[in-house]
């Protein structure tokens, strides 16, 4: 079977055996699968990864020896693998075992090869009326309602969204269903209009906006989301939130963040990391049409073209890039 393997910053075409699902395990066959800035930074060393990436898909579950009842159906899976025995693991929170593998993204190849594996425990049955196009959207969406289950968030809560990028779009979406006064910041016109069709309020700032500036024209925030994937994302949040306030920090890279701790102290201000999600969740939200994915999509290109691809979805302020299978 066709794969792309990432090494040295290089992604490889590459011919390999498809593999066989073990004792838990379904063999999938990828119809539609999401490039994620995290595919971006793994590609530029983070995780140290070397492999084969995507973590976002929709797929037909070919093989299931263990529960053949799954074989047919169409599913997304949660890409977080623990060792089933830690503490974590029995509590049901897989997400923080410490020998965790991820697929596409630690110790589990992903979805960018013509065939993957993944735990039976970890698919989620796609609902039938849900279009690939909308489904393939579970795993960031999940991400994205994350702090809506970490935060007792309210209607009157002053929220911010900082980043119009890929999570920063769908954050938006997602959390004005609990603030629906909420701010979207970002540097990208295009993108903004995406939210702003749907009802979002929107910020536009240039490239090296003065955060200080900001705050003073906008106010302190209750919450915001910083959703840059920029390192320095984090500062810039800081500067916008209120004393007692709360930053979600969303962003992961490869490139350290230096944080103004000073101003965390003395301001008492709480920082919640905030990870994967619930993709039940995402799942029901989309089966509702709580919100519009479909208008996120820039571009749908072909696997065999998946480098180009990789490539579309650096481009800074690009929408969200799919690789189609068929």
């Amino acid at each position: 079977m066709l794969a792309w393997r990432f090494q040295d910053g290089r992604i490889e075409r590459a011919q390999i055996a498809p593999p066989t699902p073990g004792p838990g395990q379904a063999l999938l066959r990828p119809m539609l699968a999401g490039v994620c800035n995290t595919d971006v930074e793994l590609l530029s060393g983070y995780y140290a990864f070397a492999g084969v990436a995507g973590h976002e898909f929709v797929a037909v579950v070919e093989r299931a020896p263990d529960a053949p009842q799954w074989e047919g159906k169409r599913v997304v899976a949660e890409i977080n693998i623990g060792c089933g025995g830690c503490a974590n693991c029995l509590a049901g929170d897989a997400r923080h075992c410490p020998t965790r593998r991820a697929i596409g993204i630690k110790g589990w190849d992903g979805a960018f090869a013509e065939r993957l594996l993944a735990p039976i425990a970890n698919l989620h049955r796609v609902p039938d009326k849900l279009p690939d196009r909308q489904a393939v959207f579970a795993e960031p969406l999940a991400a994205a309602l994350e702090p809506s289950q970490q935060l007792h968030l309210k209607a009157r809560h002053r929220l911010c969204v900082l980043g119009d990028g890929k999570l920063g779009l769908l954050s938006a979406l997602a959390l004005r269903q609990w603030c629906p006064g909420l701010l979207l910041i970002g540097r990208h016109a295009a993108n903004l209009a995406k939210a702003a069709a749907q009802g979002v309020a929107v910020e536009l700032t240039p490239a090296e906006a003065s955060w200080p500036e900001l705050a003073a024209k906008l106010g302190a925030f209750d919450v915001v989301v910083e959703a840059t994937g920029r390192p320095e994302g984090i500062n810039a949040a800081l500067e916008l939130v209120r004393p007692e306030g709360v930053v979600v920090a969303k962003t992961t890279s490869r490139l350290p963040s230096t944080i103004n701790l000073a101003r965390v102290v003395v301001d008492e201000i709480q920082i919640i990391g905030s990870r994967c999600g619930d993709m039940a969740l995402a799942l029901a939200h989309l089966a509702a049409g709580r919100l519009a994915v479909e208008p996120l999509i820039e571009r749908v290109m072909a696997f065999d073209e998946l480098p180009l691809a990789i490539e579309a979805a650096r481009r800074g302020g690009a929408g969200k890039v799919l690789i189609d299978y068929s």
